[in-house]
């Protein structure tokens, strides 16, 4: 296939083929020279043009990408990352990836100092001004999802300086907006291409170590009336952590859980490092979804003092939907919630309620995987409704109803479904 067209800025048509090296290499100067300019003169559509143009020559291949990128490598790049403007942020995401595309050893610098300031500005400037291609999301897929530069990346956009990855457990439990806005993107990478990307489980355990440490810093006190973002840093670094563990998990469940853990599984990983302990024990500290306080007794609302609150619209849900992937065939993971007393704690979110919208769904999901071939779980259940500790519209909402076997004298669920 002939390298692709390289267009000059008068609009002509320029093969890369015929281009002498003495003549690249003068282009790409000049190009470097319209670009800084450009900047200086606030000028964007130079810059852009100038950056559209270099795209194309990065297109011709391996020599010229090569070129391109010991030109601007990194202080061009840089400058250029510096310009708040998708415009021009764009084009720069195209020629950086397809640069790290064609050649290891682009890929290499990129991803460490000074390449990785070059990204961090990237999303500096995607957080202000917004992004209008795919590029940077095919940037952060690289280098967070499939390498192990998530976490350098993230604790550089504290403050847009180096800081070592062992920083990240060391400092406040401040977050910056860039920082909330990384994992926006990467939940949304996650959630539109999740059966085609491979996850790292570097990037897994320093996601979970993130929301760890955003759950200790988040006032449960105050009520949140809206969903992600909401606008605070720690509430939407917290909330997008959970998304990206919901899908990772549903991930990696739906490509085939055995019931055990495997020593390569992501599940696996994150479990061992306090995933379930830690939802189960925010899940039981929240108040009661608002149906169940709508339904008690005057008196019993009086004496009721909720402890926590839902930080976000959809909180809940949240914890609800990672524990029901978890549990997602897999026997160990429906022992141990059964242990730690939490099939009472799902069964009672499998409501409605209007400030967790699906919740009741997510709910019922969860407590099928906690059931689905766990004859111990599901005689917990079945006592739970004898007892009167669950109605009998949350089973039957189940599809599920509870008998007693003539034979044994025990009882069981029955599938009605």
């Amino acid at each position: 296939m002939p390298p692709a067209a390289v267009f000059s800025g008068d609009g002509c048509c320029i093969d890369p083929r015929a281009i002498s090296c003495t003549q690249y290499h003068t282009a790409v100067i000049i190009l470097f020279s319209c670009v800084v300019l450009g900047c200086d003169d606030l000028d964007y559509a130079i810059v852009r043009t100038g950056l559209q143009v270099l795209a194309n020559v990065s297109l011709g291949g391996e020599r010229h990408q090569h070129a391109v990128w010991r030109q601007f490598f990194p202080e061009g790049f840089v400058e250029i990352a510096r310009v708040r403007r998708k415009e021009t942020s764009d084009p720069l995401c195209m020629i950086v990836y397809v640069c790290c595309d064609g050649s290891h050893e682009p890929f290499a610098e990129f991803c460490k100092e000074p390449g990785l300031t070059i990204m961090a500005e990237i999303v500096h400037t995607a957080s202000t001004a917004g992004f209008g291609e795919d590029w940077m999301k095919l940037l952060l897929s690289r280098i967070c999802l499939e390498e192990t530069y998530f976490s350098p990346l993230f604790t550089m956009l504290s403050s847009l300086s180096p800081l070592s990855v062992g920083d990240i457990e060391r400092r406040t439990a401040n977050f910056a907006s860039e920082q909330a806005y990384l994992l926006g993107i990467m939940s949304e990478i996650l959630n539109e291409r999740i059966r085609e990307i491979h996850v790292c489980n570097d990037f897994v355990l320093h996601v979970l170590a993130i929301f760890r440490r955003a759950a200790g810093s988040v006032n449960f006190t105050s009520r949140g009336h809206s969903s992600l973002p909401t606008g605070c840093n720690s509430i939407d670094v917290l909330g997008y952590s959970l998304t990206i563990l919901r899908d990772i998990c549903a991930r990696d469940s739906s490509m085939g859980a055995d019931g055990n853990h495997s020593s390569g599984d992501v599940i696996n990983a994150i479990l061992s490092g306090g995933l379930l302990d830690l939802l189960l024990h925010l899940l039981g500290e929240l108040e009661l979804p608002l149906t169940i306080r709508k339904s008690m007794k005057q008196d019993e609302n009086h004496s009721y003092t909720p402890p926590k609150v839902c930080p976000y619209k959809g909180f809940r849900r949240d914890i609800v939907s990672v524990i029901g992937n978890c549990a997602y065939r897999r026997k160990l993971v429906q022992d141990e919630i059964r242990q730690k007393s939490g099939i009472l704690l799902l069964l009672q979110h499998c409501v409605s309620d209007e400030d967790d919208p699906f919740l009741r769904e997510w709910s019922i999901w969860s407590v099928r995987n906690l059931l689905e071939g766990n004859a111990e779980n599901q005689k917990v259940v079945a006592d739970l409704e004898l007892q009167g500790s669950v109605n009998v519209t949350e089973i039957t909402g189940l599809g599920l109803r509870v008998e007693v076997d003539p034979n044994t004298g025990r009882v069981k669920l029955v599938n009605i479904s």
